[in-house]
């Protein structure tokens, strides 16, 4: 069995493998926060706390259906809570994780448009 500290570390690992993800330390009130862009998708507190912004749509069927548990101060941004305990918390936290870096990384994506004449 793990370590916290190795749990953390490899959650910490697996979010960072994400193309394009950056991570800083202590950013406002967060120990780990983890951004796409300019915009932060999650951040962790102490070991294995993950705070997880989604879709409003996506946070009330994972509330609903129980993969994750309501965000004590911000639930109304979209964020929901997930906690690491062990190795079989991995997989769902990064299904969770995933579904806000896929959201975030399309809303950053600004598509051009051009019209036939090129404009």
């Amino acid at each position: 069995m793990k370590t916290r500290q190795a749990l953390h570390e490899e959650l910490r690992k697996r979010i960072l493998g994400l193309p394009g993800v950056a991570e800083r330390l202590n950013a406002g009130i967060h120990e780990d926060a983890f951004f796409v862009g300019r915009i932060m998708f999650m951040h962790i507190h102490g070991f294995g706390h993950c705070d997880i912004r989604l879709s409003k749509d996506t946070q009330e069927r994972v509330l609903a259906e129980g993969k994750a548990h309501r965000h004590r101060w911000a639930p109304e941004a979209g964020y929901v809570t997930f906690v690491v305990r062990d190795e079989n918390d991995l997989h769902p936290a990064m299904e969770l994780i995933k579904n806000s870096y896929d959201y975030f990384s399309r809303k950053r994506a600004v598509p051009v448009t051009v019209d036939a004449t090129g404009t």
